[in-house]
Formats: C-alpha cells, structure tokens, sequence
C-alpha cells in the first residue's frame, strides 16, 4: 500500500509540476519575445507617458497594444499583476517530487555503488549542496562579475565574462555529479541546479527589485534604474537556463544517456545545445523588428552539436550474423530475467505491477522487457543486478523474433 500511495503521490506531483512549469516558461517565453519585439513609439502621447516601446499584435481574435516603460510609468496604475506565483508553485513541486522520489529513496535512485559508494544520509546532503552551492557561485559572478560602479552608481554589464564563468560551473558541477551519484539522479540533478537558481532569481532579485521600484514610487522618490537592470539580467539568464533545465529533467527517460563512462559530457553537450537553440530564437526576435537577417546559425550550431552526439553515442554494429547463435529461445530469456530482473520483479515483489517470474508473465511482457532493458537501457534500474550488453542483445534478438514461446 506504501508504494502505491507513493506512486499517487508521484504522479499528482509530476502533473502539478508540469502544469505550474508550462505556465512559468510560458510567460517567460512571452516576456522575452516581447522585450526583443517591442519599437519606439511614434505617437507623442506615448512619448510624453515614458513609454519606451510598444507592440501591436492580434491573437484570438482580439488586437493588443502591449507598452513598455522606460524605468517606471509616471503614476502607478491601481491594479498591477505580478508574476511569481507560476515560478514558485514549479520549484515547490519539483522540489516535492524529487523529495519523494530521490531523497526518500537515495539507497535506490541516488546512489550507485559502482561509482560512489556511500551512505544515503551522505547521498542527500550532498543533493542538497549541489543546489545551495550553484546559487551562491552563480549570484557570485553575477555580482561580482556583473556589475560595476560607475560615477558612484552600480551598472549592470559584463555579459559575455559571466556568461562563461557560470558555463565553467556549470560543467565543473555536471562532471561532479557524475562522479558521485548515479547517472539518471546526477542529470536529473543537474537540471534541478539550475532550475533552483532561476527561481531563486525571481525570488531574491527579480520581484524584490520591483517591489523596490514601486517603493520608490510610492514614496515620491526617484527610481534608481538599477532594479530594473539586474531584474532584466537575471530574466535574460533565466530564458537560457531553461531548455538545459528541459533536456536534463527529460534525459532520465533515456538509459543511454547517462550510462557510458563520458556522461556528464553528453550533458554538458545536450545543455549548450539547447541554449544556443534558445538564443537563437532570442535572436530572431531582435533581428525580425530591426529587419536584418535572422541568425539561424546559432540554432544550427545547437542542432550540429546533437546531431554530433547522435553519431558519438550510436551503438556499434552487429556482428556478423553467422558468428550468432541460430535462435533465442524463452529459456534463454528466462534465464537472463531470472538472473537480472526476477528479483525486484516476482510474485512477492511486484515493482510497477509486474511480475517476471514465470515464462507466461515473461511474453506478457516481452514489449516492456524489450522497450524498459534494450531500447531505453533503464532496467535493470541503475544496472544493480550487472546486466551485459550481451545478454541486452540476446533480449533483443528474442523479441525481434516475435517472442517466441519455445
């Protein structure tokens, strides 16, 4: 009853986070593209209020007139709509859901002894770090990297130096959990890293920076532009952060990923491609209001490093078919799933509701047999049992087959 409560839990989680998490990178999305989209008003009405830009745009059937500020409107208008909740809500649940499915579980789902053994207290601790410990160095560099005092004033600019230094940590913390956790948790791990800076973004700089402004306003005082600056540096940030984020919390579907002996590699080469996938979109924005040519180059450069890894990862060929065995028969199989999968899959021990214990349940299931031990290579989870890739390959022949019964 236990693991079927847990696996309520769990999939209400996932659904929660993925519902909030829609919602966050959707506005996120849309507050990008219009930065990158907003012109200069013609219009002296608009010009004498402060505005800085505007956009006109149509959708559902309704036309929108979008304005930006320079700064801050003159008067504060009396409802004013802030946006938080969407990236908080995603962190919580995501938080929640690793909570219950990693931090509850270390022995299983963090730790792999074949590539650190260590107690599942350790295990946690460390998780947790890797969260904390990327924030700090990240609001480091942003601070102290990012911004400059000029005329006694601080100025947020270095972009390019920052940008680098957060890649190098970002490389240095995705070799580390490699090296200390198993591959589907460090992924998934390194993905929740930077997705707890993004929040953390909002949280300590973004919305307070506002709040400031409109402090500011309130009170009669001038606004000090700096708000604005580290709000909009750390919103840029986040929009490249986020298909990282998407690509590392996708990757533990994919056994292949994070198995070989050069993971964190494969994940550092997933990320940057999809950040550069990212700007390239940020790019178009700019480029289609200035009517130059759009840069698809930066997505093609993110398109050649996956399809570069395709080719990296690809198995290598069969060998010859005469050098094979005439046929895989259900003994064979069953003797393979007795070695490897019978343990945590029996009439006692039902993970996911399957049993595998006998040749009748085996051809049941042959299709998630094949598709969960060959195809996607997440079973036997974390390979605890020491599956070969000869006996994967012996799966597969059987069931390409057609899964004979004898």
């Amino acid at each position: 009853m236990t693991a079927y409560l847990l696996d309520w839990a769990n999939l209400l989680l996932r659904w929660t986070h993925v519902i909030v998490g829609i919602a966050w990178i959707g506005s996120s999305f849309y507050f990008v593209f219009l930065d990158s989209s907003l012109t200069r008003p013609t219009d002296p009405d608009l010009l004498a209020k402060g505005v800085d830009g505007e956009l006109w745009a149509v959708h559902g059937g309704g036309f929108y007139h979008p304005q930006k500020y320079l700064v801050a409107p003159k008067t504060l208008p009396e409802h004013l709509h802030w946006f938080f909740w969407e990236s908080y809500a995603t962190w919580l649940s995501g938080f929640a859901l690793f909570t219950v499915l990693y931090l509850f579980n270390a022995r299983t789902f963090l730790i792999d002894p074949r590539v650190h053994a260590w107690s599942p207290g350790a295990a946690v601790a460390a998780a947790l770090a890797f969260l904390a410990l990327f924030w700090l160095a990240y609001n480091a560099i942003c601070r102290l990297v990012g911004e400059r005092t000029v005329d006694g004033r601080p100025q947020v600019g270095g972009d390019a130096r920052v940008g680098a230094l957060v890649l190098l940590v970002v490389v240095a913390a995705s070799w580390a959990a490699c090296q200390l956790f198993a591959g589907r948790a460090a992924f998934l791990l390194v993905g929740a890293m930077l997705a707890t800076a993004m929040t953390a973004n909002v949280a300590h700089w973004i919305i307070p920076g506002q709040r400031k402004v409109v402090a500011q306003m309130k009170a009669g005082l001038p606004v000090d532009a700096i708000h604005g600056q580290r709000a909009k540096q750390r919103s840029v940030h986040n929009t490249y952060f986020t298909l990282p984020v998407l690509v590392a919390m996708l990757s533990n579907h994919y056994g292949w990923l994070y198995e070989g002996p050069h993971a964190w590699a494969v994940l550092v080469v997933l990320m940057l491609a999809g950040a550069l996938i990212r700007h390239s979109f940020v790019a178009r924005h700019k480029a289609l209001v200035q009517g130059r040519r759009v840069p698809w180059e930066y997505a093609a450069a993110g398109t050649a490093l996956i399809a570069g890894l395709a080719l990296v990862l690809a198995p290598a060929p069969a060998p010859p078919q005469a050098a094979l065995p005439a046929r895989v028969s259900l003994a064979d199989v069953q003797a393979i799933v007795g070695r490897r999968c019978v343990a945590c899959h029996n009439a006692q021990v039902q993970n996911k509701g399957v049993a595998l214990d006998t040749p009748a349940l085996i051809q049941q299931h042959a299709q998630q047999i094949y598709q969960q031990a060959v195809v996607l290579k997440l079973m036997p989870f974390n390979n605890a049992t020491g599956i070969t890739g000869a006996e994967r390959d012996e799966l597969k022949r059987w069931f390409e087959s057609g899964a004979p019964a004898r």
